[in-house]
């Protein structure tokens, strides 16, 4: 392996300089870097009826910032939480409106979670052949091994009816959790030299709460922690067709491809740190402040270090305060304000009151550093992945799974999206790329330098 290491090493500059381009030339060209314009907006490549985002708001010809909207199907993502007041099923819930478009009635809800409940298995022998073989600590990349495993299962895998496909999926979305977990206790076990626990769902509970079943060693949860987990589900389930992994579905679905094929390349584009692990990037600043900073009560020292985190002195030095702002909200993310009464409550139940203080020091003085030393004045709020890698360690869910239940929850929304996309029947997704390439002429062998 030491001779490819060497050759790809040396050869690399080659591969470098094929690709470093004069960034002028984007411009010249029209080129919407990452399907985006100069504004950040971004291109429209599709219409959707799922779900609808709004951050701007149009007064007398001109887009002014606004507090951030989230809506499926129509329904505002506040109003399904508030209006479920204390039960649990949030997450079936807020599942059954993404994928049939309408609110479910109880009887149908509970048919729902029935369904998903009798889902919740894997072929025989599948956790010890297959999730128990090769462990690793990047839960993801085991779980989309998994997830492509299970398609030799199916002997319809590649029917692109919408009730196949539609069961494909729901069958899916019941067995993500036992992925995640049963990966996760795979590679404590052989990796970490721990206890490894296969506990088996328990039908009569949430996908939730069967979730921290499968988690825990005892098997056990309080009613805060699985409402919590419910209301974070629900949030991380969708938001839009154009974030990188449900963009991923979409292409790779419009090729005429499988569903297992199309969720395993979205579950690869989650795992990429720009996308899926804005959380994890948050909890590795907050052990960095709290290193750094002697005193959490006292903001005029944590402002001063926050300073030298957005002047790119400390930390990773990429000049960011991880949870802030969004690439499309502005003034306020719904997803953050409607969670942060559960993070409270959390806290509280969990003792963590003087941890949260200290987010709560970084929510407030962050804004206005950003806005002092990088000019950005459109507006900053702190984004839902501030708070959810918290929330997870309450919980005392490993850092290795922080991504893979983003998966467990997103699950959701590439399925709809796929089915949408198959439903419309659209067009093959194919954007164009400039050519830069110039003729050359064909030197022989023996000629070339």
């Amino acid at each position: 392996m030491r001779n490819i290491d060497t050759y790809a090493a040396k050869q690399a500059e080659l591969c470098t300089l094929c690709g470093d381009f004069d960034p002028e030339l984007y411009s010249r060209f029209g080129v919407k870097r990452g399907l985006r314009d100069l504004n950040g907006q971004g291109v429209v490549t599709g219409l959707t009826n799922i779900s609808s985002i709004t951050s701007m708001r149009e007064e007398n010809g001109q887009l002014i910032p606004c507090d951030g909207e989230l809506l499926y199907r129509g329904y505002d993502v506040c109003d399904l939480i508030g209006g479920a007041g204390e039960r649990d099923r949030i997450y079936e819930e807020g599942a059954y409106l993404l994928l049939f478009g309408k609110l479910p009635t109880k009887r149908q809800l509970d048919e729902f979670h029935d369904i998903i409940a009798e889902n919740m298995t894997l072929p025989t022998n599948f956790t010890r052949d297959v999730i128990m073989k090769a462990p690793e600590a990047d839960i993801m990349s085991s779980m989309t091994k998994s997830i492509l495993t299970l398609a030799s299962y199916d002997d319809r895998k590649n029917d692109l009816s919408i009730p196949n496909v539609l069961r494909q999926c729901i069958q899916l979305i019941g067995t993500f959790p036992m992925l995640a977990a049963y990966s996760y206790h795979a590679y404590n076990y052989y990796k970490n030299c721990e206890s490894m626990f296969v506990h088996r769902p328990d039908r009569s509970l949430s996908l939730t709460e069967n979730f921290l079943r499968l988690l825990r060693p005892d098997m056990q949860f309080t009613e805060l922690e699985a409402r919590t987990l419910d209301v974070a589900f629900l949030l991380h389930m969708e938001h839009g067709g154009g974030n990188n992994s449900t963009f991923t579905t979409r292409v790779v679905t419009s090729s005429g491809s499988d569903t297992y094929s199309a969720i395993a390349a979205a579950m690869s584009s989650l795992k990429g740190k720009r996308h899926g692990g804005a959380n994890l990037m948050v909890m590795e600043m907050m052990d960095d402040i709290r290193e750094n900073v002697s005193d959490p009560g006292d903001e005029d020292e944590i402002a001063a270090y926050l300073t030298r985190i957005v002047r790119k002195e400390t930390f990773d030095r990429k000049g960011l305060i991880y949870g802030m702002g969004h690439a499309v909200y502005s003034i306020s993310d719904p997803r953050e304000r409607v969670f942060r009464g559960f993070v409270e409550r959390l806290a509280g139940e969990k003792g963590r009151d003087k941890d949260l203080r200290l987010y709560e020091s970084i929510e407030r003085l962050a804004p206005e550093i950003i806005a002092r030393e990088r000019r950005i004045y459109k507006g900053v709020s702190p984004n839902v992945d501030f708070y959810s890698g918290f929330v997870y360690e309450m919980m005392g869910i490993p850092r290795e799974l922080f991504t893979p239940i983003f998966a467990v929850a997103r699950i959701v929304g590439w399925s709809a999206h796929r089915i949408e996309e198959l439903v419309e029947n659209s067009k093959i997704i194919r954007p164009a790329y400039k050519s830069l390439v110039t003729r050359k002429d064909y030197e022989a062998l023996d000629g070339r330098q």
